[in-house]
């Protein structure tokens, strides 16, 4: 049986300074200082004990590849809610606790947008100069630059990596027809100049190759890097490098749900009488972006043709037998994974009639239907500046200017629960304990990081406490324990035993 998909969300956010120095790295590093030090009052740092970035689940990288430097000098903080927030490269990033299912992500995703709101607040009251800072939950910056959206997959070990390879390639290929972001024209070479007015993706048109450890550079569709942030003889943790930021919650509940319930699949071995491998997989992504009309065909590996509508719903009835035949309780709650389902069979019902019925709840068509009421209302044609313009303001995080904020979408999580777990971490996951300990005894937590804590109780040696299994240290677990311990000592010595 396929094991729990506990899962995360991994953004990295576009920042610009307005009247001063437009250094992104020091701009960054001021905003999640100015939470830090201002709203949570507190600034445990990052433990880079366990970071291995450069290893490869295929046992080998290719020669010449770069993976990700490990940046250590950058402000790195651990919140009480068990997420991190810290620069990366030159981008504020908000990487959410350990969830136990796609509603959970959904709810953390959006406290993650909170907290960045509210650093964008407290950075504007701590910088005298005149400048202000601007944060957008996008994925370029319009010049040929991308940054990620990422999210992460709890797996088994034993499931071969090629298999997963070869699985959810099709997937990735085609659920930007739900949870793309959208946008104006294109920005590299991959489309002749001109030819692009509107893309479903911000992402699809930056990946070169099918698989690969790069994540800036030669991107992949599938990402082999292989830190599972848990037991590694147990435990694989896919990184998806794939997707786009949403800021519709529907959007994100379908783009993290369905790849959990693909991954499900995969590791069950589950297949369709048909074989959905692609013949060209980075030629279909780039393809598959700008087909609005939904009717082109793409080249698959056995010398036959399908749209991408028509590979989702070959998946989508394929998890749908597979839910009636071994449940899905590896999705987290039951009224989750029906809700998956449900949804995922609404989505491509209303793509298939009419994809603009799908505003409320798909980014991509949210973010058209504004365009082209803009351009209806002043005669542009796409090559107009001020529709790039509308495309970046629909993505930024200022309630009072976003344009994705005055929009009906659909809302799956209520404001309190969001707000909740700006402070709180899930109570399913590992996360809670790490979140608990932060906020019970902060300065006795040296520093953390996904699988361990590390105390300083005030005589040498720091005390590690490992937390090797994402489904341990939840509050069933261990909210007794913590209950009854009086100081952080108390709690070590008691796990030591």
């Amino acid at each position: 049986m396929a094991i729990p998909k506990v899962c995360g969300i991994e953004t990295e956010y576009g920042i610009q300074v307005v009247g001063g120095d437009p250094n992104p790295i020091a701009a960054s590093s001021v905003l999640i200082n100015a939470y830090a030090r201002d709203v949570a009052r507190q600034q445990t740092g990052w433990d880079f004990e366990d970071e291995a970035p450069g290893n490869d689940a295929r046992g080998f990288a290719r020669e010449g590849s770069m993976p990700p430097m490990v940046e250590t000098h950058l402000v790195n903080t651990v919140l009480t809610n068990g997420s991190r927030y810290y620069v990366d490269h030159a981008h504020p990033e908000f990487s959410s606790p350990e969830c136990r299912d796609a509603l959970e992500a959904v709810r953390f995703d959006r406290a993650g947008e909170q907290i960045v709101i509210r650093s964008m607040e407290a950075a504007d009251l701590a910088v005298h100069d005149g400048s202000h800072l601007v944060v957008y939950k996008n994925n370029s910056d319009g010049k040929g630059n991308s940054y990620g959206c990422h999210e992460n997959y709890l797996m088994d070990r034993d499931t071969p990596f090629s298999r997963v390879v070869q699985g959810i390639t099709p997937h990735f290929v085609t659920r930007q027809l739900f949870c793309g972001s959208g946008k104006v024209g294109s920005e590299t070479s991959v489309h002749e100049p001109g030819a692009v007015d509107y893309q479903l993706s911000q992402r699809a048109e930056f990946f070169e190759e099918q698989v690969g450890l790069e994540t800036t550079l030669k991107r992949p569709i599938v990402n082999t890097r292989d830190e599972p942030h848990a037991d590694s003889r147990r435990y694989r943790r896919l990184h998806v490098i794939v997707g786009d930021a949403n800021l519709a919650e529907v959007s994100t509940f379908l783009k993290v749900g369905t790849t959990a319930l693909v991954l499900a699949m995969i590791e069950d071995d589950v297949t369709g009488s048909r074989n959905l491998s692609l013949a060209d997989p980075v030629r279909a992504i780039h393809a598959v972006a700008v087909d609005r009309t939904f009717g082109q065909l793409l080249q698959m590996a056995d010398g036959s043709t399908a749209t991408a509508l028509a590979i989702q719903w070959e998946l989508y009835s394929l998890a749908r037998k597979y839910s009636d035949d071994r449940g899905l309780e590896c999705l987290g709650a039951e009224h989750v994974g029906t809700a998956v389902l449900d949804r995922w069979e609404q989505v491509l019902n209303g793509l298939e009639t009419d994809p603009m019925t799908l505003a409320r709840q798909v980014d991509w068509v949210a973010k058209l239907q504004l365009l082209e009421a803009y351009r209806d209302r002043h005669g542009l044609g796409w090559d107009d500046p001020r529709l790039a313009a509308v495309d970046l303001q629909y993505h930024d995080l200022r309630p009072s200017r976003s344009l994705f904020a005055r929009l009906d979408t659909e809302r799956l999580v209520d404001q309190a629960s969001v707000d909740a777990a700006v402070t709180d971490p899930p109570r399913d996951t590992r996360a809670w304990f790490r979140g608990e300990c932060l906020k019970r005894w902060p300065g006795s937590v040296a520093t953390a990081n996904w699988d361990s804590l590390v105390f300083d109780l005030g005589s040498d040696p720091l005390r590690r406490v490992p937390m090797m299994d994402p489904l341990k240290g939840t509050a069933e677990h261990v909210e007794a324990l913590l209950d009854s311990c009086s100081t952080p000592a108390e709690l070590v010595d008691r796990l030591s035993g």
